[in-house]
């Protein structure tokens, strides 16, 4: 079976299947580059381009376009981002890709295995230590819940890590909040995930106000090209664990 992607693309890279087509944002991912080879880069708009992909199956958003018309060209599965959480998320498309059973191994090895780590973690930080991640993209800083990406779901839902509180409150309606760069002292935690979109205004990195910032000055700002933590799929999931381990435990 081979599937275009619009979206989903790691959830379905790690079950295996082949896809011929992805949109940019995939093909945009340093991660997902020696897996993504010889695949087309094809928007929901370009009909003509699907249709010479000759897909078996086409899995998309609920914000897809066209949806109508796709499903003319092969059968179309589209998933509403965070109706349901990132893992069942992707069961469900396991069990679109006749994959259930491995997607829930997967499932159940990656829990523990996040689980374990974050029990270590804790041991060496301290169970009261904070966590706060933060995003530079174009001229925005923005700081993220338990369930937005960029590493979150694993640090406070797996690992059991603390979100330090002011981002707690902030998060609280939306998943995430955007800072201006005078306060961001105020969310910082004791340690800090910075996520940079590359082309990105980070000069706030070399204000006294920054520098100041106690997790600065300890050296416990971890720094991750954005591109790669965006999303909560399998693949990125099975990267942000990795370096998840190496900063925080130097393995």
């Amino acid at each position: 079976m081979s599937s275009y992607c619009p979206v989903i693309r790691g959830d379905v890279l790690k079950l295996g299947v082949p896809l011929v087509g992805v949109d940019s944002w995939s093909l945009n991912n340093p991660r997902f580059a020696d897996k993504l080879q010889g695949v087309t880069e094809v928007s929901e708009e370009d009909l003509e381009k699907i249709i010479e992909l000759k897909p078996d199956l086409i899995i998309g958003s609920s914000t897809t376009k066209n949806q109508d018309k796709l499903k003319q060209i092969a059968p179309l599965v589209t998933y509403t981002y965070n109706k349901v959480d990132y893992l069942t998320q992707h069961l469900e498309i396991g069990k679109a890709l006749n994959k259930e059973k491995e997607a829930q191994a997967w499932i159940d090895d990656f829990k523990k295995r996040a689980t374990d780590a974050g029990e270590q973690i804790k041991s060496k930080i301290g169970a009261d230590a904070t966590v706060s991640v933060f995003e530079a993209y174009d001229k925005e800083v923005y700081t993220f819940g338990d369930a937005w990406g960029r590493g979150t779901e694993i640090l406070f839902q797996l690992m059991g890590l603390n979100m330090q509180p002011k981002v707690k409150e902030a998060t609280a309606k939306d998943g995430y909040f955007t800072l201006s760069t005078e306060v961001l002292p105020d969310y910082a935690g004791d340690y800090m995930i910075l996520s940079k979109e590359p082309g990105a205004d980070v000069s706030f990195q070399k204000t006294a106000t920054y520098k100041n910032i106690p997790a600065v000055k300890n050296n416990r700002v971890y720094e991750v090209d954005a591109r790669t933590f965006y999303f909560n799929d399998a693949m990125t999931l099975e990267w942000q664990l990795e370096f998840f381990k190496e900063k925080f435990l130097g393995i």
